[in-house]
């Protein structure tokens, strides 16, 4: 079973479209696939239509959870989609209370870690979508995952949270003893934009074989996938932006 985790220290870069554009692409390459979304604001869960409020159980109960996670608890709390071998970890608000009713716990930066290798049998990929803020959230979804994809929009404000993201991976790789395969994804291209050319460009120059060689361009069709509540591979099949993440899909399963 791969882990990837997707995150930024920024938001609206890309993190929720990249993870199930690629969870999608997966699903129809007939990989058993799990998106995990550990993000209070559940932008995941609501691209499938899930409204987790409304739901008996959620990523928040394997957190909260007394005894040992054991597969089944994993397994009652996912959500189905459209795709059959796709399914959704869905969030909740009572996530963003983890930090201050959890966070010093000892073992806390673990829990999704276990949970996962209770379910390692059940799925060949896992991509674990964040929240834009470190904490025991983001610090789960780091100590979990074999792979860290860092989508970027190609914008200058952008440039400076993927700052912060890079030196929260240096600080985590120390204290869990581990060092992270990181690649740098940028998003939102529009080569019509001076600004994002230079961004692009600075991009390459600051961290150089830790980006990834392509892009992803601006394109209507993720949103429309949205409201269709399916990855834009599905619905939107020979578009290019799900063509860039195809060609993104073949570098991450080779690294």
């Amino acid at each position: 079973m791969k882990i990837w985790t997707i995150a930024n220290q920024k938001g609206g870069v890309g993190k929720t479209t990249t993870t199930v554009t690629l969870g999608g692409i997966l699903a129809q390459q007939n990989k058993r696939v799990l998106l995990i979304d550990t993000d209070p604001h559940a932008s995941l869960s609501y691209y499938f239509g899930i409204d987790s409020e409304e739901l008996s159980s959620s990523v928040y109960d394997i957190f909260i959870n007394n005894g040992p996670v054991t597969a089944d608890t994993v397994l009652d709390c996912l959500c189905p989609s459209k795709l059959d071998s796709l399914f959704i970890l869905p969030a909740t608000m009572a996530l963003a209370t983890l930090d201050r009713s959890m966070g010093s716990q000892q073992g806390m930066g673990l829990v999704l870690k276990k949970a996962l290798a209770a379910v390692e049998q059940e799925f060949d990929y896992v991509l674990i979508d964040c929240p834009p803020v470190l904490g025991v959230l983001m610090v789960n979804a780091l100590a979990a995952c074999h792979k860290v994809v860092v989508p970027t929009q190609t914008e200058f404000l952008a440039l400076k949270g993927l700052d912060r993201m890079i030196h929260t991976l240096e600080i985590m790789g120390r204290s869990l003893n581990k060092t992270f395969d990181t690649l740098i994804v940028p998003t939102m291209f529009d080569r019509r934009i001076n600004a994002a050319i230079q961004a692009q460009s600075r991009l390459m120059s600051d961290y150089g074989d830790k980006v990834w060689q392509g892009m992803i361009p601006v394109d209507t069709h993720f949103r429309d996938a949205s409201q269709a509540q399916a990855p834009a591979s599905v619905v939107f099949p020979k578009t290019r932006g799900v063509y860039a993440y195809a060609k993104l899909l073949k570098v991450l399963e080779r690294k």
